[in-house]
């Protein structure tokens, strides 16, 4: 996905090449396959090769692949996914992702409480939290 993401479009053959490793052809055929089926790419014919490109954003793939994440390798736990992430990573976090993290957890019990809410989002800045990764380079 990150691939088709990345290049808007392409060939098993373009797929394959930017891969690490060395996936057989017959491998990505089937992983786009795969992707297909799921919804998240679609296929052209152009003469005798399909070209897929991504139907889904960037960001309802990434809020599928971690569910699934979650899901297999934590039982579907977020409090134990957060753990795992912070455990190993928490001293490569800046003080300023370690506030954003702060404040999402802040605004998720603000949402359990009601639907008062402040208006200036979870970063104080007019931002929402689904925001805060576009000033990092990451768009959908």
């Amino acid at each position: 996905m990150d691939i088709l993401f990345r290049l808007g479009r392409a060939a098993a053959t373009v797929v394959r090449k930017e891969l690490p490793g060395t996936p057989s052809l017959s491998t990505v055929r089937t992983q786009l396959r795969i992707l297909e089926k799921k919804g998240h790419v679609r296929h052209e014919e152009e003469g005798l090769r399909y070209v897929y490109r991504p139907v889904t954003t960037r960001r309802a793939a990434r809020r599928s692949a971690l569910r699934h994440l979650v899901g297999t390798f934590f039982d579907g736990s977020a409090e134990q996914a957060v753990a795992a992430l912070l455990g190993g990573e928490a001293k490569r976090l800046t003080e300023v992702e370690l506030e954003r993290i702060a404040q999402f957890v802040s605004d998720a019990k603000a949402a359990q409480r009601g639907p008062s809410r402040s208006a200036a989002g979870p970063l104080g800045d007019g931002q929402s939290g689904n925001d805060v990764n576009r000033g990092r380079g990451e768009r959908d």
